[in-house]
């Protein structure tokens, strides 16, 4: 199941665990610990299944930190408590389930890919799901020079992305759009920092669109099983994967 689904699943279910056991006589108490105790569950499920410790960690605090927020909101109306998820859905829509989460470059983490990556100043870089612009802003430090692109599906996160990059005088392009079915082709440079299951499936977009000299590159997480044509370790722990497209193998029939 794809994130966030799970725990909205987890969440749900110990809402309807509580109610159920609260409404059957038991006191509130013992429904409050059961309800816990299917959070547990759900982390328990989500470990065995390779899921991070903060995605399992979301799943074990979601029940009791919203019991706990309408326990102390006596006089706000029950609706009041959907608007945290309507925010939730306006910076991760539906659509980009599938994608990271919002994870921001960390400062520094890119610093050195220009000089790794022998290419013209005026290139056309894309941050393929640019969230706040940390990717932006990093690019741009390592090429001054190249026309820089920024694309994010959420409306809410390409709106203050916009704002941060102007504020911040940089000079990039921010759009709205998904980024798989984006168009690649015209990029030197594709960067992401998405997730370990999306790095399949970006290589290959990139193999399938990208010309052969153009660059993939991404921030901690590699392409399994394709060896990298560089790395780069600016950042402990944050390692920069960069793969350089080589051109498609094409088969001659023999006559």
């Amino acid at each position: 199941m794809i994130w966030p689904l799970p725990a909205l699943l987890t969440w749900a279910l110990a809402w309807t665990v509580f109610l159920l056991l609260s409404q059957s006589g038991l006191s509130v108490l013992l429904a409050f610990l059961g309800a816990c105790c299917l959070g547990l569950a759900g982390a328990a499920f989500a470990a065995v299944r390779g899921f991070s410790r903060w995605r399992q960690g979301l799943m074990v605090l979601g029940f009791p930190v919203s019991a706990a927020a309408t326990g102390s909101s006596t006089g706000w109306p029950a609706w009041f408590w959907l608007l945290p998820l309507l925010l939730l859905l306006a910076l991760y829509p539906l659509r980009s389930w599938r994608d990271a989460p919002l994870f921001p470059t960390p400062r520094d983490a890119l610093n050195g890919l220009s000089q790794a990556i022998a290419l013209q100043p005026s290139i056309r870089v894309l941050d393929a799901g640019c969230g706040l612009g940390d990717g932006l802003l990093a690019l741009r430090q390592q090429f001054p020079s190249a026309h820089i692109v920024g694309l994010e599906w959420s409306f809410l996160l390409r709106l203050l992305c916009s704002v941060r990059c102007r504020l911040a005088g940089a000079r990039v392009e921010v759009s709205r759009g998904d980024i798989w079915a984006a168009d690649w082709s015209s990029y030197d440079l594709v960067y992401l920092f998405q997730r370990p299951e999306s790095m399949a499936r970006a290589m290959d977009k990139a193999m399938a669109e990208m010309r052969p000299g153009a660059w993939l590159v991404s921030l901690e997480f590699e392409v399994v099983g394709r060896a990298p044509t560089k790395t780069l370790n600016a950042l402990a722990g944050k390692p920069v994967w960069m793969y350089q497209l080589t051109p498609k193998k094409t088969s001659i029939a023999k006559s």
